[in-house]
C-alpha cells in the first residue's frame, strides 16, 4: 500500500515531512562506521514502529566512560556494553515534567562501549562493526519496550536482533514487530 505521506518523486526533507532521525558519535579513538550505523539504526526504528520525526542518538564511547554512566545511573560501578536511556525518565526511571512532549520526537539515546564490544567482537569470533550493530540494536530494542529480565524475554529479544540483522544484510525491507510478540 502506497505510503500517503510520501509524494512520489519528492524529496521528503525539502517537502517539511520529517524522516527518522539517527545520530552517530564517536568519542573514542577506534574508527567506526557512523552512517551505516545510522541507516541501520533508521531502519530498525522504522520496523519498530517509530512514528516519522523521531529521533534518536547513539554514542560509541569506551569503557571508562560507560562504566561513569552505568554507576550514575544503575548505581553499578563496573564497564557495560550497552546502556539505553528512554528520553522524558530521569535517574532511576523519574518521569521529567515534561516527558510526554519529549517523548513524541525524542526517542532516546543508547550508550554503546567500543572497549566492551571489541572484546566481545573477539570471544564471539566477528568483526567490531558488526558487534556495534548487535549492541545498538539491543538498545533500540530496550526504547521501543523491549525487555531483557527473564530467560524468556532475553531469548526472545535476541531473536528479534538477529531477524533485524538478517534483514537489513540480504538488504531486504525490514519486517515490523509482529503484535503481541513479547517486548
Amino acid at each position: 500500500m502506497p505510503d500517503p505521506h510520501r509524494v512520489p518523486g519528492g524529496n521528503q526533507r525539502q517537502l517539511g515531512l520529517n524522516p527518522l532521525k539517527a545520530i552517530v558519535v564517536n568519542k573514542q579513538r577506534r574508527r567506526v562506521g557512523r552512517e551505516a550505523l545510522a541507516r541501520l539504526a533508521r531502519k530498525v526504528m522504522e520496523a519498530e514502529g517509530c512514528p516519522r520525526g523521531t529521533e534518536l542518538s547513539v554514542v560509541i564511547g569506551d569503557d571508562r566512560w560507560i562504566q561513569s554512566l552505568n554507576k550514575k545511573y544503575r548505581k553499578r560501578n563496573a564497564p557495560t556494553d550497552v546502556l539505553a536511556f528512554p528520553q522524558g525518565r530521569g535517574p532511576m526511571g523519574t518521569e521529567h515534567p515534561r516527558a510526554s512532549a519529549l517523548r513524541a520526537s525524542l526517542m532516546g539515546d543508547v550508550a554503546v562501549s567500543a572497549e566492551t564490544a571489541a572484546r566481545q567482537a573477539k570471544a564471539l569470533g566477528h568483526k567490531l562493526q558488526e558487534e556495534l550493530a548487535v549492541l545498538m540494536v539491543h538498545g533500540i530494542l530496550h526504547l521501543t519496550g523491549w525487555q531483557d529480565k527473564t530467560p524468556k524475554q532475553r531469548r526472545a529479544m535476541m531473536r528479534r536482533t538477529q531477524e533485524l540483522l538478517a534483514q537489513v544484510r540480504e538488504g531486504s525491507s525490514v519486517g515490523r514487530t509482529p503484535e503481541g510478540a513479547a517486548r
